[in-house]
């Protein structure tokens, strides 16, 4: 009898855990409204590395803001070196539609649309795209949970990722390792159009910032290419007061909010 009581008992507890066990969509849900400041002001390192090992570094000055719907804009300042400086980017989020993103290039001395189609082409010559620097809206994919696991200091869920529309997606899959509790994924694999892995990101450093989890290192290897490209931030602030006029094409033309 007292055995047939704990196994009933253990049967209970199994039911009320899958009861509240978080599925993919709810999983990459929480990651989307994981908490942070309204904007955000970082000075960054990105480090470019070719197949040889040899680096070329470029001085970046990124910013971004959100609206009351949590829909973001981002605009990043090259400054530095000399074949870069002052090329800025804008990329406007969206609801249920592509964001917009538009490039000022000082050699051409104008404003570029980047047209949907180019938003698997790579961002200044990193081992970004363009999509890959936005966020994407989580209805758009399918998400399943795959595993709970631990990497390196982080427990995890394993979610795969995969676009609804295949035409929707420059990657056949995503799998993303969501570190539990801080609802952020701290490695993420890409998978090309035929299904082999491409790319890796990977959160190397997070810190909190004024009450925020903020990775302060990102790194995204091509593992196809042999290329890495590295985002260090040297100075990160949330919640600046940042004017209204740098998140227009305007500025991307002048420099000037």
């Amino acid at each position: 009898m007292k055995r047939s009581i704990i196994i009933a008992a253990g049967l209970f507890l199994l039911w009320v855990g899958s009861l509240f066990a978080l599925d993919g969509r709810e999983i990459m849900d929480r990651v989307d409204k994981r908490p942070t400041g309204k904007t955000s002001h970082a000075r960054v390192r990105m480090d470019l590395i070719d197949s040889k090992g040899q680096v070329n570094t470029r001085s970046v000055e990124m910013f971004t803001v959100k609206d009351e719907k949590d829909l973001k804009k981002l605009v990043i300042v090259f400054h530095a070196p000399a074949s870069v400086k002052d090329t800025r980017y804008l990329a406007v989020e969206n609801e249920g539609r592509d964001d917009d993103k538009w490039i000022y290039l000082p050699a051409l001395k104008r404003v570029r649309r980047i047209a949907a189609s180019e938003g698997g082409s790579s961002f200044m010559g990193s081992d970004f795209t363009y999509d890959d620097m936005s966020d994407r809206d989580v209805d758009r994919d399918n998400h399943k949970l795959l595993r709970e696991e631990r990497l390196e200091s982080y427990q995890c869920y394993v979610v795969e990722s995969s676009a609804k529309d295949p035409k929707d997606s420059q990657y056949s899959k995503r799998i993303s390792w969501v570190a539990k509790d801080l609802w952020i994924p701290v490695k993420i694999e890409l998978y090309d159009k035929k299904g082999n892995l491409q790319k890796v990101a990977t959160m190397d450093k997070l810190d909190t910032i004024q009450g925020f989890v903020t990775p302060l290192q990102t790194t995204m290897k091509n593992v196809q290419k042999g290329t890495a490209t590295v985002l260090v931030m040297e100075k990160f602030v949330w919640d600046e007061v940042l004017p209204p006029g740098l998140f227009t094409t305007r500025y991307l033309e002048t420099g000037k909010p």
